[in-house]
């Protein structure tokens, strides 16, 4: 099973963002330099910090790979598939607007490529979404990466220190976007998913929050949601309180003593990998020590495909997906009548 460590590493629908072309910059970042007769970009050089890493781009990436699924989503969320030339590691699915695109792309490995499929890739930038996609004793850390001439980045959720409210996934899609010199096409995106927050906060105004335990896997100890990912974010956005936000990281272990204490009333299964949803639930429900959770007793449980609970473009539409199943008397509807962020 992949552990997703920080130190080791839609019932609302997000607003399609419109992409009218297809090039690697925006037209309005974009110019003809005659002298040169080359494409040059406002805004480069860029420089940005990154997780400890500091890296000038003095133009956008032409050959960049993704590692995750939820950077891959992003890339191509900002209509940047042209500018990849691999991606690795899906958790489940990717969403039907972006199967054509995806399905363009070569995949490199079925999990993670080693150095040596990386080097053969030719890339100039890569993108990972897990800190393990950087794994040094697997031979890809950033530095060696760097040393073969390849920029990186990391998705600041896995960041040591990382930042993981809604603002900080604001702040992924702009440095990406910047970096590969589309910031108009992020900006729109920004500013809709602000709308979509917005709009399902106000559905959810005088909603009492749902205790909510997360399920991602495990059998000795439960593998769940800590208060440090944007998953609890999401619980929170979603009307709910997760019970192990008092764990410091973006996912941990919690006993199965400790579920029992904490008598979520709502379980959210994380669906990906191998293990079937009803899988996880037949485990949970035929458990004897999780007779008495309430979540168990009443059968209450919600679902998430994994990419939509990552610092990733998904995550405004999750938010209203999972308040959905937390809250299913709040009124049905696609929220986006807000202009107002939270």
């Amino acid at each position: 099973m992949f552990r997703r460590t920080p130190a080791l590493t839609a019932a609302a629908v997000l607003l399609p963002l419109a992409l009218t072309a297809c090039s690697a910059t925006d037209a309005d970042n974009g110019s003809k330099d005659p002298a040169k007769g080359a494409a040059s970009s406002a805004g480069f050089p860029y420089t940005v910090t990154n997780c400890g890493v500091t890296t000038t781009y003095k133009a956008p990436p032409k050959r960049a790979v993704t590692m995750n699924q939820h950077v891959t989503e992003v890339m191509l969320e900002l209509g940047l598939a042209k500018s990849l030339v691999g991606t690795a590691y899906l958790d489940d699915k990717v969403l039907p607007k972006y199967v054509s695109q995806y399905e363009a792309v070569p995949v490199l490995a079925k999990e993670y490529p080693s150095y040596e499929q990386l080097l053969a890739a030719d890339p100039d930038f890569v993108y990972g979404g897990y800190a393990t996609a950087f794994a040094a004793g697997d031979g890809r850390s950033r530095e060696a990466l760097k040393k073969s001439g390849i920029d990186t980045r990391l998705n600041t959720e896995y960041c040591s220190k990382g930042d993981t409210a809604m603002d900080a996934l604001y702040e992924e899609v702009r440095e990406v976007g910047h970096t590969f010199g589309v910031s108009r096409r992020a900006e729109t995106w920004i500013d809709e998913a602000k709308a979509t927050n917005a709009a399902t906060a106000k559905k959810l105004t005088s909603v009492e929050p749902v205790s909510v335990f997360v399920y991602d896997s495990g059998d000795k100890t439960a593998f769940t949601a800590g208060g440090k990912g944007i998953g609890n974010e999401l619980i929170t956005r979603a009307g709910g309180r997760n019970v192990f936000a008092d764990l410091d990281k973006a996912f941990g272990d919690a006993s199965w003593e400790n579920v029992v204490a904490r008598k979520p009333d709502v379980i959210v299964i994380y669906d990906y990998g191998a293990t079937t949803v009803a899988q996880k639930k037949k485990r949970l429900l035929d458990d004897p020590a999780l007779a008495d959770v309430p979540a168990i007793r009443n059968k209450r449980f919600a679902v998430l495909p994994l990419s939509d609970a990552v610092l990733g473009v998904r995550a405004p539409a999750a938010v209203g997906k999972l308040a959905a199943q937390l809250h299913p008397e709040i009124p049905e509807g696609t929220p986006g009548e807000a202009t107002t962020a939270p």
